[in-house]
Formats: C-alpha cells, sequence, structure tokens
C-alpha cells in the first residue's frame, strides 16, 4: 500500500524524490519503493526522515514501531516532574520561551501568574518580532464551566475576574504582529505552555488551585507519543475557539 503520508510531508516541504535521495545519500529507487510502500527504510534513514519532513517515525510508518520502543522513548520525553506548579523557578518560564524558535503556545483558563509578568510579555513581545508565532488562550469568563471550575478550586467567581484581569493585562500585546489571542470554552484537564517541541504541562487536580498541582516538563523525541498527544491537544483547543476582538 503506497505511504500516502510519507509522500504528503515530501509535498509540504516541497522535496523531490531526488531531492530526498540526494540528502540521505541512496538511490533515487529507494525513495521510490518508500513511497510505494514496498519496503520500510532502515531505523537510521527512519529517522533521519522524521527528523527531515518534521514527523514522529510512529506517524510515518506505524507499523515499524515497536510498543515497547515508543514506552521506551516516550518515557524519555520526561525532563523533570514538579510537584508543584508554584515550585517551577521563575527563570524556568522565561528560559522557556527565551529557547522557542518558531512557536509559543499558552493555553490556561487565566494564568494570571504569566500574564502579571512584565518579563515574559517583553520576551513575548521581542520574539514576535523575530517571526515566532505566539498564541494564547484563555478560558470564556462568561462561559459556566468557569464558574464550575472555580467552585471546584475553592475560589468561586474569582476565576472568571482573574481571566478578565488577564485580558487587560495582556492588552499590550494585542496588537503586536505575530500574537494572537482566543478564548475557549474547553474543560481543561491540562494547562499547556510550549516553546516549539518543550511543554510545562500543569495537571488540574480536583479541590486544588493549578499553582499547587504538579508540572511535567517534557521534550518531544522523534518516535515518542507523550508530547504529541498535548500539542495535537492545543491544536484542537486552539481551532475550536474564538478570536479576542476588542469592544
Amino acid at each position: 500500500m503506497p505511504n500516502e503520508r510519507l509522500r504528503a510531508a515530501m509535498v509540504e516541504q516541497d522535496l523531490t524524490n531526488r531531492d530526498l535521495a540526494a540528502e540521505l545519500g541512496v538511490n533515487v529507487k529507494s525513495i521510490e519503493r518508500w513511497l510505494g510502500g514496498e519496503i520500510i527504510p532502515f531505523p537510521r534513514n527512519r529517522h533521519r526522515l522524521a527528523m527531515r519532513l518534521k514527523r514522529d517515525e510512529s506517524y510515518l510508518w506505524p507499523e515499524a514501531q515497536p510498543r515497547d520502543r515508543a514506552m521506551e522513548l516516550s518515557e524519555s520525553e520526561v525532563v523533570r516532574v514538579y510537584p508543584h506548579r508554584a515550585d517551577v523557578p521563575s527563570g524556568e518560564w522565561r528560559r522557556l520561551f527565551e529557547s522557542a524558535e518558531a512557536e509559543i503556545g499558552i493555553l490556561v483558563y487565566a494564568g494570571l501568574f504569566l500574564a502579571e509578568d512584565s518579563g515574559l510579555q517583553r520576551i513575548l513581545r521581542k520574539k514576535a518580532k523575530a517571526g515566532v508565532r505566539a498564541r494564547i488562550l484563555l478560558g470564556d469568563p462568561d462561559d459556566a464551566r468557569i464558574a464550575e471550575r472555580g467552585e471546584e478550586e475553592g475560589i468561586g467567581h474569582a476565576l472568571a475576574a482573574k481571566i478578565r484581569n488577564a485580558q487587560v493585562l495582556y492588552r499590550g500585546l494585542a496588537d503586536t504582529p505575530g500574537i494572537e489571542f482566543r478564548l475557549h470554552r474547553t474543560v481543561l484537564y491540562n494547562s499547556i505552555y510550549r516553546a516549539d517541541e518543550e511543554l510545562f504541562v500543569n495537571t488540574h487536580i480536583y479541590g486544588l488551585p493549578a499553582a499547587q498541582a504538579p508540572v511535567w516538563y517534557l521534550r518531544k523525541l522523534p518516535g515518542g507519543e507523550l508530547t504529541r498527544h498535548y500539542l495535537e491537544s492545543f491544536e484542537r483547543v486552539w481551532d475550536a475557539a474564538t478570536p479576542i476582538t476588542e469592544s
């Protein structure tokens, strides 16, 4: 069966069979056979292809990735676990976003601790001017789920107030090209903070405010699946969210 995922990834990167063969140092016939699904590349070439095409090996060749290997790689994506978000040093948040070369993503209900950080706002503005795409998702303060989450955290209507406060604090970034804001009405099981393929994932625990819940520091590896789940989740929420417009 033809490997349409591989073909589509090559088209997206504007790569011909001959171009890819030259880059990998293989025969053009090998590329044709990979595309035709006749053979699966050797592990070394799979890894190089996945990196070049910016795709997971498990996506391009799902039949070639043993489950035990995928589990091992996913486990290796966990760089560190902080027992509470408050345990993450402030410098680590800035380092995370400073490291971004293509994408910054923030998915929260309020994330007021970031909105209040003027140094972080300077980083976001600087990165956007350098061509990094920054997307910030806040909860819709008028959504009933926000009131429910506020009750779960024991802060009642304060969560909606925090979101409105964050919106005010972010106004200085609203007109910066490359920085986009949207409101979501999604039940969040985690807050996600992204810089390219590095993530801080702040779990949400019933009865605890986010600052007291754990944070997973993840770094994506080719063939790993853990980080990919959160990246895909971010995109689903973004696609369903509503752009913020000035009233």
